[in-house]
């Protein structure tokens, strides 16, 4: 899951970058509204967290540009200005959500995954499933026929994006810009490798193999039984 972060306080974005990057999300940071809005155009996120007081452009006009061009992706605003009148304007500019400054970043966690959730028309609010295979979300806990696997971070980023695509083919690209946090490289076989590992975790020894590779495409989970 990829976010962008649009925040001019360095602290606080950098704080909000350090807690999401833990908790197994790919993080790009603006420093102003402008460069917020190009970003917001310019790649595919799954949750923006925006900021009222901006340099350049402020969040609200940001968010209305971004509403104005169809991008439905899910905004939590983050804010100071914690008036009635404050959170009304930002709903009504297109955020899905609103919240005010000191924040708890497990408050502020726990609604960006909510946010992501409700985008993506995930009934439960907690697991993600496949099969035999099952994953906990918050308690970042994983299981194959009620056995417990245990996996570094970034694999079970890549496992929570391969369940959140069932039966999708996801390509390189696609895995490089939402696990990790930079630019396609196709002399890198960083996704090979850690497609590698999670199949010695996750398939080898268990039936039926779940994570495939489609040729020159990318990979899919599904079971090799559909």
């Amino acid at each position: 899951m990829r976010i962008l972060v649009i925040e001019d306080d360095i602290k606080i974005s950098e704080f909000i970058q350090k807690g999401l990057k833990a908790s197994g999300f790919a993080v790009d940071k603006a420093l102003t509204g402008k460069t917020g809005l190009e970003m917001a155009f310019d790649n595919l996120y799954d949750a923006m967290i925006v900021d009222i007081m901006l340099p350049e452009m402020d969040g609200i006009t940001l968010i209305k540009h971004i509403r104005r061009e169809k991008n439905n992706t899910p905004i939590i605003i983050l804010s100071a200005r914690d008036r009635v009148d404050d959170r009304v304007s930002g709903l009504q500019a297109g955020a899905d959500d609103y919240l005010t400054k000191p924040f708890a970043f497990s408050e502020l966690l726990a609604r960006v995954q909510a946010l992501i959730r409700r985008a993506g028309n995930v009934i439960d609010p907690v697991k993600l499933s496949y099969a035999d295979l099952s994953i906990d979300i918050l308690k970042r806990r994983v299981t194959r026929k009620n056995e417990t696997i245990d996996l570094q971070p970034l694999e079970f980023s890549l496992l929570e994006y391969l369940l959140r695509n069932t039966e999708k083919v996801v390509s390189k690209t696609m895995i490089m810009e939402h696990v990790w946090n930079y630019n396609f490289d196709p002399m890198t076989n960083v996704v090979e490798a850690r497609i590698c590992r999670l199949r010695d975790k996750i398939d080898k020894d268990f039936e039926p193999k779940l994570i495939h590779t489609v040729r020159g495409a990318g990979y899919v989970l599904k079971s090799d039984e559909t």
